[in-house]
This record gives structure tokens, C-alpha cells and sequence, in this order.
């Protein structure tokens, strides 16, 4: 994983804050100056963030663990999608289904209605409707696919979120805050920092911007789940090999194959004593 240097976050803008009139004095330790009445961002600091966000997603993706990532506004969603796909995570683009975190088991629900309804496409049952009940049933499956489309392989709780714009996406956060799951986001001058667990600080708008933190993000959690890949393989082929796997600090069985020879010698010792 490489992080963005400080001249690839200028070239995206990175560091453009909004006015100074909208800013939030919770992210005054974000913000280097202030030119022609406009917050600059501190890119050092948001060099350092980014590298410890992505860090931290790393190990997420090597654990196994799901991370919902989260946007709605117009120049994120498209490029939120595109690389949360990439690496096989959930997101949410269309408006923020409230209770979404804290009422789950009524998420999955709607979720297991659209599976119902392509089940019924698929042995028949459809077929013997009426021409409205198809129709309604279709309109009803178009609009579950919309908003709930790209996390219905979520079948549990998303171990963290990332947010771009924590602002507008206020709702979600208070959500994974209520139940302890680690929020990670795009932090923009007027947005408050303080109840995300991983502030990333950068402008939340430019549509460049948020392709190269998300970027940097999605390799970080790709170069996880390769990892992930690896260890398995290496657990698997250790059996097919005759070794027990080993992890860290514990000791490996010694089969009685290999016991026969030490207990073959402690024979001989005690016959000829």
C-alpha cells in the first residue's frame, strides 16, 4: 500500500477547505491557514491520517470483516460504488435507510423479500399472477434493488463504516456511534471530527479528492483480503502435507509416528541398565 505524497493530495485538491464563515472550531487542529477567506487543510496531517485509516481497514479485510461504506451526495456516488465493488464491500449511494444499523433485523428482511420475489420469478410462480399483481411486485422489486441492492450480501452487522461527509451523512454515524461500530470518514472544515473514531481530514467535495482517498483506502483493503487469501492456502496445504499448522507461540503436536523412536530408545536404555 502506498499513500498519496503531499503533491498528489494538492493536485486533487485535497487540502481545500470550505469559507471560513462555515467552518467547525472542532477542526481547528486540521486546518494549516486561511487564504481569501477559505480553510486550507493541513496536508501533512492528512498524509498521517489516511495512512492510519487505511492501516486499520487492512486489518479489517484480512479478519474477515465487512465494512459498509457510505455516500450520497451527487460527485461521490458513482465513484463510492465503483470502488467499494472493487473490493467486494457493501456501501450505500441512495438515501441512508434509517434504522438501518439499529433496526438490522427489519433491513434483512426487506432484503430477504426481494430474494423471495426473484425465487418466485424463477419456479413458476410468477407466471400465474395478473398483469397487475406482476406489475406491482416488479416495481416493488425495483425500488428494494435501489436502495437495498448493494448490501444484500450483508447478512450481519457491518464491522465498520466509512463515510464521505459526515455531515450530510449524520444520521449514519449517530447510528454506528450508538452501537460501537468504528466510524472512519472524510472530514471536511465544517463538518465535526468528534464523533469519528478515524479522521481523515480533506475536501469532501471535489470529485478527485474522493476518488484518491478512496483509492488509497480500497488498495489498502485489497492488499488485506489477498492476505487473508494466502493464509488460508498455506492452512489448507499444511495438513495435506503432514504438518499440524502452527500459529504463533503454540506448539505442535508430535504424532505417534514420531513418538516411536523416543519411546524405541527408552526401551533400549532400560534393558541394558
Amino acid at each position: 500500500m502506498s499513500t498519496p505524497n503531499f503533491d498528489q493530495l494538492l493536485e486533487a485538491g485535497c487540502h481545500f477547505g470550505h469559507m471560513k464563515s462555515k467552518w467547525n472550531p472542532a477542526m481547528a487542529p486540521y486546518i494549516f491557514m486561511e487564504r481569501n477567506g477559505i480553510h486550507i487543510i493541513d496536508l501533512y496531517k492528512t498524509m498521517a491520517k489516511l495512512e492510519d485509516a487505511a492501516n486499520v481497514l487492512r486489518g479489517f479485510a484480512k479478519g474477515g470483516k465487512k465494512i459498509l461504506f457510505v455516500a450520497t451526495k451527487k460527485q461521490a456516488k458513482e465513484i463510492l460504488a465503483a470502488k467499494a465493488e472493487s473490493v467486494g464491500m457493501p456501501y450505500v449511494i441512495e438515501r441512508w435507510p434509517g434504522g438501518m444499523l439499529t433496526n438490522f433485523p427489519t433491513i434483512r428482511k426487506a432484503v430477504k423479500k426481494m430474494a423471495s420475489i426473484d425465487k418466485m420469478a424463477k419456479d413458476g410462480t410468477f407466471d400465474n399472477l395478473s398483469k397487475r399483481e406482476k406489475l406491482q411486485i416488479t416495481r416493488q422489486r425495483a425500488k428494494l434493488e435501489k436502495n437495498l441492492g448493494s448490501i444484500a450480501d450483508l447478512n450481519r452487522l457491518p464491522s465498520a463504516l466509512f463515510v464521505v461527509d459526515v455531515a450530510k451523512e449524520h444520521i449514519a454515524v449517530a447510528e454506528a456511534n450508538r452501537l460501537g461500530i468504528p466510524v472512519f470518514g472524510i472530514v471536511d472544515t465544517n463538518s465535526n471530527p468528534n464523533n469519528i473514531d478515524y479522521v481523515i481530514p480533506a475536501n469532501d467535495d471535489a470529485s478527485k479528492s474522493i476518488e484518491l482517498i478512496l483509492g488509497t483506502v480500497c488498495d489498502a483493503i485489497n492488499e488485506g483480503l489477498q492476505e487473508r487469501k494466502v493464509e488460508k492456502a498455506d492452512e489448507k496445504a499444511a495438513p495435506e502435507n503432514g504438518e499440524a499448522p502452527r500459529r504463533g507461540g503454540e506448539r505442535r503436536r508430535v504424532t505417534r509416528r514420531e513418538a516411536a523412536p523416543a519411546e524405541a530408545n527408552e526401551a533400549a536404555e532400560e534393558a541394558a541398565e
